[in-house]
C-alpha cells in the first residue's frame, strides 16, 4: 500500500488542521494547504501572523457571548444600539448573519447552542441563566428569540418563554414561513403549512 503522506511532518499537521475546519475534508484541505505554501509570503505568513493576534486578543464578551477583541464587545457598548430589545441566537454566526442583514439595530444573546436531552445538553450547559439576568435588569422590553427552526431550536425556545413568563417582557420569534424569492413547488410541507397558520392581510 503506497504511503498517503504528502509531505514532511509540518506539511502533514497544516493538512490535518486545515481539514477540521468546516467544509473541509482530507482533499480539500491538501488543495488549501498547497495553495497557502505556494502563496507563502502573501498568504501563509499574514494568516499565522492574524491567527497569532487572534489567540492573543479574541475572547467572549461576558454580556452577551458573542467573540471579540473587547470585553464588553463593540456591540454591547454601541450607544446607539436599542437598549430595549433583545435578539437571542443560537451561536455567532447567527449574529454575523443578522449584522448582515442589517435589519435590527438591537443588542444581542448568544445561547451558544440548544437544549438537546439527547445529546446531554440542557439549560445549564448555555447561556440561559445570562440571558434571564439581563432580563431581570428591567431595561429590556422585547426579547426576539431568533433561533433555528428545528425541533431542537422549538424546544429551547419555549423553555426560554416559559423562564420569562414572569417578567415584564414581550417575547416574539422570526417568522416561519416562504422565504424572499421562494417558489411554493419547491418548499417542504412543514414550511407550506407554518406560512399558511403565520399569514398576514396584504
Amino acid at each position: 500500500m503506497a504511503n498517503s503522506k504528502v509531505g514532511g511532518p509540518e506539511i502533514e499537521r497544516l493538512i490535518q488542521l486545515l481539514s477540521k475546519l468546516p467544509g473541509l475534508g482530507p482533499r480539500s484541505a491538501r488543495r488549501a494547504a498547497l495553495h497557502l505554501i505556494k502563496k507563502k509570503d502573501q498568504l501563509l505568513v499574514p494568516l499565522a501572523e492574524a491567527m497569532g493576534v487572534a489567540v492573543d486578543k479574541i475572547g467572549v464578551c461576558t454580556t452577551c457571548g458573542t467573540v471579540d477583541t473587547s470585553d464588553p464587545c463593540a456591540i454591547c457598548s454601541d450607544p446607539r444600539r436599542d437598549q430595549t430589545m433583545l435578539v437571542v441566537v443560537e451561536d455567532v454566526a447567527d449574529l454575523w448573519a443578522l449584522e448582515r442583514a442589517a435589519a435590527l439595530n438591537a443588542r444581542y444573546h448568544v445561547l451558544g447552542g440548544n437544549l438537546s436531552p439527547l445529546d446531554g445538553i440542557g439549560p445549564d450547559d448555555l447561556n440561559i441563566a445570562g440571558l434571564i439576568e439581563r432580563c431581570h435588569g428591567g431595561d429590556i422590553s422585547e426579547v426576539i428569540l431568533a433561533i433555528n427552526a428545528t425541533v431542537e431550536g422549538q424546544t429551547t425556545a419555549h423553555y426560554i418563554t416559559d423562564q420569562l413568563a414572569g417578567l415584564d417582557v414581550s417575547v416574539t420569534r422570526l417568522a416561519h414561513g416562504v422565504p424572499v424569492g421562494g417558489e411554493l413547488d419547491y418548499l417542504d410541507e412543514g414550511t407550506l403549512t407554518q406560512a399558511l397558520k403565520a399569514r398576514t392581510r396584504f
